[in-house]
């Protein structure tokens, strides 16, 4: 027997749709598209950032690969890999990890680039514009390859490279100031 993939006409009848499976799917055109696993390193880089977070701003402000974000364009929800939320979220959150565009914006999005070229103009560009116009003030790039991380802030409605750091390079978030942590210790080095 075939079995048929659902389509949908609108975010609300995505939200409506439970396969029963812990599988993340991304919208596109009305198609969902099964998201893979994340690299080992790739979650460990993730986690790293989520302890120091956490230790920040509090663990439940502080969200993994799971939190969904609604975002305008196609596909029309991401995944980031470290969502920094606002005390508000906690509440809304309780019952489906989504941000919608209808609720206030995260205060941070943490993407760590995948291998591979296609991967890398999804971090780099499609979702640098999805965040960018969804208004979310601070997005950073963590690209293993390179071992670089890139700032970026949001000033009026465009994304400003606040820097690209490296090495024992400090990052310099503007949200969360009082984060001392270099780039070697992001990476494992330290």
């Amino acid at each position: 027997m075939l079995s048929v993939k659902p389509r949908f006409e609108t975010f609300e009848e995505y939200l409506s749709y439970n396969d029963n499976s812990e599988q993340l799917y991304e919208l596109f055109n009305g198609e969902l598209i099964e998201m893979p696993p994340e690299s080992g390193f790739n979650i460990e880089i993730a986690n790293f950032l989520l302890l120091k977070f956490a230790s920040l701003v509090g663990h439940r402000r502080v969200r993994g690969h799971g939190l969904e974000l609604e975002v305008r364009g196609e596909p029309k929800n991401r995944y980031p890999d470290l969502t920094i939320i606002r005390e508000e979220h906690i509440q809304q959150l309780s019952k489906r990890n989504t941000i919608r565009l209808s609720m206030a914006l995260p205060l941070l999005v943490v993407e760590v680039v995948s291998p591979g070229e296609i991967q890398r103009d999804r971090d780099y560009i499609a979702k640098r514009m999805q965040y960018q116009d969804c208004g979310i003030p601070e997005y950073w790039i963590v690209d293993p390859q390179t071992k670089t991380i890139l700032i970026l802030e949001l000033r009026g409605n465009s994304y400003v490279e606040v820097g690209s750091f490296s090495n024992d390079d400090v990052l310099l978030s503007p949200g969360f100031r009082a984060l001392h942590l270099k780039v070697s210790e992001v990476f494992g080095k330290e």
